[in-house]
């Protein structure tokens, strides 16, 4: 092994069908930023939200375009909102059960679901692993790693909160994408950070998606 050579470990990164691909996006700007290494899991369903929430196809063949596409969007909508050097990504189809994050011997730091869908959510929490996304967060859970899992559905029935509360007990954080508005929140973007920062601080990478509490009312002012 080379001593002067430092090996790569990413972030995994699945998103799944669930409305709310702007919080993945925002998410996956901000490990970039960070100067994380970024591994991409992108569901077969998550594909048709993408469709429907921004018009931007997802395909396997012209992967990195679309990505770069995909992140430069703003949350409302507007194309070439944000700069994003996607190079430090690495894509994995979800129906290759085979890549390296299917194994846990693959180095990775942990593993962000967002937005998590309550179909993800119960295949993980039964440790179905029908596709990489589930096998990936499987494998994260037993090898002890960060998994943070950002629900995104209402109302919640009793089923997918034992199916949360069984991840919880799992050793995952629960992360509703709730947003919050003592950030003082002016535009659209500003919710989908908040939500995005929070997935973020579950998983201890520093970013400045959002300003925090600091114990002092602003009156709403500025």
């Amino acid at each position: 092994m080379n001593a002067g050579k430092s090996q790569r470990e990413p972030w995994i990164v699945g998103v799944s069908g669930a409305s709310g691909t702007p919080y993945a996006a925002a998410v996956l700007r901000a490990l970039i930023a960070a100067g994380e290494s970024v591994d991409l899991v992108v569901s077969r369903a998550s594909r048709l939200t993408l469709l429907d929430e921004t018009g931007i196809s997802f395909r396997d063949a012209h992967w990195r375009d679309d990505l770069a596409q995909w992140l430069a969007r703003g949350a409302d909508g507007k194309p070439d909102t944000f700069a994003v050097d996607v190079s430090g990504v690495r894509y994995w189809s979800a129906g290759d059960l085979a890549a390296g994050p299917s194994s846990g011997s693959y180095p990775v730091k942990g593993m962000l679901i967002v937005p998590a869908s309550t179909a993800c959510v119960a295949g993980v929490a039964l440790g179905l692993s029908k596709d990489l996304l589930q096998r990936a967060a499987s494998v994260t859970l037993k090898e002890r790693r960060t998994l943070v899992v950002a629900v995104r559905e209402t109302p919640l029935n009793g089923q997918t909160l034992r199916h949360l509360v069984a991840l919880d007990d799992a050793g995952a954080s629960v992360v509703p994408a709730s947003p919050a508005f003592y950030a003082g929140a002016t535009h659209i973007q500003d919710l989908v950070d908040f939500v995005a920062g929070r997935v973020l601080d579950a998983a201890g990478v520093p970013h400045d998606l959002y300003r925090r509490w600091k114990g002092e009312l602003r009156g709403g002012n500025g």
